[in-house]
């Protein structure tokens, strides 16, 4: 919900404040770039202005409400407000609060909250004096309208928001959530092993919203995994790329399906140990050509046999990386209400086949020297065939 005339979207971030004055500069700057990216993504030229602890994205009534949604898409942004724009007076934001009343409120409580912005005296009026003449003028706009009005500053049905700064105020009704989180690309790389299921894409997203640039690949399970699965790792791809344009998420595909045959052959309760080692390999010899510093896995503790906290710990030591596992401890409802949220859901629940590698009895707590001990003679030579012919 916007008051009438909103031309102004105010954007709030959060740990940006929290830095070093030339390290919060630098995120800001970021998170500029990042939100006139996406804006431009979805087909708006609209321009972002930047002031300290602030941006402003300058746009119009007709696609104010799209605008605002793009907005809260971009990591590092708190939340949003489709604004009006008017001087820094009392006169002038009381009659832009009159206005917006008689547009939008229909009766119920109401509160009006003020805050001011800027050097002390830069406005003749304390913010208490603002809430009191903009509830005035709310309340004598809905008398004029025949209502009944209820002030509470408790819980009001209607709040009508004013932020006032030294060259302008800002009258809204609503503060929309972001991702919050760090601007994205202000951190380095990662590498994402992405299978098109419900848990990696949210694992990826969340070092992204980090500030992490993700490198999505995905290991293809050749017969075991098939067209279909593929597809959804590319759908996940595709999908993640949205809340970061500027970056590059095509996808990266790493053809495994000779060693998934080695090791089902040579392996059975050990199998997805085996399989997830081979693929944090790959993943770390991409990471290397890619300058990323880690890697990202939706694992989460005892959600799967290969996820037990022995088991992780057997897979994490494949690689020197950091294996980051941003859902460690979430539960699978968390997991799926998250996937749902950012548009990853549905493709991940389109049935694929790709469990037929799994045994029918796994190892729930191996130790390192028996899973080395199965794994194929060749294991080291698979590895680097399947990373040196990796596509996009």
């Amino acid at each position: 919900m916007h008051p009438p005339g909103a031309d102004t979207v105010l954007v709030r971030h959060g740990e940006i404040g929290t830095k070093s004055e030339q390290v919060g500069r630098k995120m800001e700057g970021q998170l500029r770039d990042n939100v006139a990216a996406i804006l431009f993504d979805r087909g708006f030229d609209d321009r972002v202005e930047r002031e300290r602890t602030r941006l402003y994205v300058r746009s119009d009534s007709d696609r104010i409400e799209a605008v605002t949604d793009a907005v809260t898409d971009t990591f590092g942004v708190v939340s949003a407000s489709p604004a009006v724009r008017t001087d820094p007076t009392l006169d002038a934001i009381s009659s832009c609060l009159a206005e917006t009343a008689r547009e939008v409120y229909t009766g119920g409580t109401f509160a009006v909250r003020a805050r001011r912005a800027g050097q002390t005296g830069a406005h003749p009026f304390s913010s208490k004096e603002l809430e009191e003449e903009g509830g005035a003028a709310v309340w004598r706009a809905a008398e004029a309208a025949g209502l009944d009005p209820v002030v509470d500053l408790d819980d009001p049905d209607v709040t009508f928001f004013v932020e006032c700064r030294a060259e302008d105020a800002y009258v809204f009704l609503e503060k929309r959530d972001g991702p919050g989180g760090l601007p994205y690309g202000t951190q380095r790389p990662v590498v994402a092993l992405v299978s098109g299921g419900i848990d990696s894409p949210v694992a990826a997203w969340e070092m992204m919203r980090r500030g992490c640039p993700v490198v999505p690949l995905y290991v293809d399970l050749g017969e075991y995994g098939g067209p279909d699965h593929r597809a959804r790792a590319e759908s996940t791809a595709e999908a993640l790329a949205r809340y970061a344009p500027s970056g590059d998420l095509s996808l990266r595909v790493a053809p495994g399906g000779e060693a998934v045959q080695a090791i089902v052959d040579a392996t059975e309760k050990h199998r997805m140990l085996v399989l997830r080692r081979f693929m944090l390999r790959v993943a770390a010899a991409v990471a290397d050509g890619a300058g990323a510093v880690g890697i990202v896995t939706g694992e989460a503790i005892g959600q799967k046999s290969s996820q037990t906290s022995a088991n992780l710990r057997v897979t994490s030591a494949a690689t020197d990386l950091p294996v980051h596992r941003p859902l460690l401890t979430l539960d699978k409802s968390t997991i799926t209400e998250r996937a749902r949220n950012i548009g990853t859901y549905d493709d991940a629940t389109i049935p694929a086949g790709c469990n037929r590698v799994a045994p029918s009895y796994p190892e729930t707590a191996a130790s390192l020297a028996e899973v080395r001990e199965v794994e194929p003679a060749d294991i080291d030579s698979l590895v680097r065939e399947a990373a040196s012919a990796v596509k996009k």
